[in-house]
């Protein structure tokens, strides 16, 4: 199934960007004001909401501060979109609770990517925790512990044995690698991946479980 999308948006262009741009992979829905979007709330429930700051009546401040002081939308992701590209905007809109900020004009990869990582970033929060052999993933803590002991891990090395851990004994093409732990297009250096599964097989020396290069394929946790 889908995953359905609620966005609060006054301008007609962007609400047909939005559902065309999304329709493949989206259940989007428009909403004109706050109001229209409270009242489709009070229905149902989406995975995640982008919300435009400027709307008429209540502005997107306001309506990112109701969403997160109720229980039964404060677990929704926001992102924040706005032609206002100011840091002050941006700052306020993650102090208040948003989970991400795009600014406009856009391109519609770059919206698809933040609302797919929004989204996998949401599952894992409220996941329970990944475990595999004597590695556990807390995701609620952001850490990883081998044989109880907590490992220090880059950001792109947390991710990427997350991964593994949640794929353990089965292989993972590096092109899934790229994507999942890079983000979609990833430009650079085909070795990156190489040198981070170096280091987590450095931290992992003392583990149950181990990394097997799979030649020409991928990596696989076994």
């Amino acid at each position: 199934m889908k995953p359905t999308i609620f966005a609060a948006e006054d301008d007609a262009a962007i609400q047909e960007l939005y559902k065309y741009s999304l329709e493949n992979d989206f259940n989007c829905s428009c909403f004109e004001n706050g109001e229209a979007l409270f009242d489709a709330l009070s229905k149902n429930k989406p995975d995640l909401i982008l919300l435009d700051i400027m709307l008429p009546g209540n502005d997107g401040f306001t309506i990112l501060s109701r969403l997160k002081s109720d229980r039964a939308t404060a677990h929704i992701p926001v992102i924040m979109v706005s032609a206002k590209g100011e840091e002050v905007s941006k700052v306020k809109g993650l102090n208040m609770g948003a989970d991400d900020y795009i600014a406009k004009p856009f391109g519609v990869m770059e919206l698809a990517a933040r609302i797919k990582a929004n989204l996998r970033k949401n599952e894992k929060a409220a996941a329970p925790n990944a475990v595999y052999k004597d590695i556990v993933v807390d995701y609620s803590k952001h850490r990883i512990y081998v044989n109880g002991k907590p490992i220090q891990t880059t950001l792109k090395e947390y991710n990427l044995l997350c991964l593994l851990c949640e794929n353990a004994e089965s292989v993972q093409e590096r092109e899934t690698i790229f994507n999942e732990v890079w983000g979609d297009g990833f430009i650079g250096e085909t070795r990156t991946l190489d040198i981070h599964i170096k280091e987590l097989r450095k931290k992992l020396s003392e583990s149950e479980a181990a990394i097997q290069t799979i030649r020409g394929v991928g990596y696989m946790l076994i």
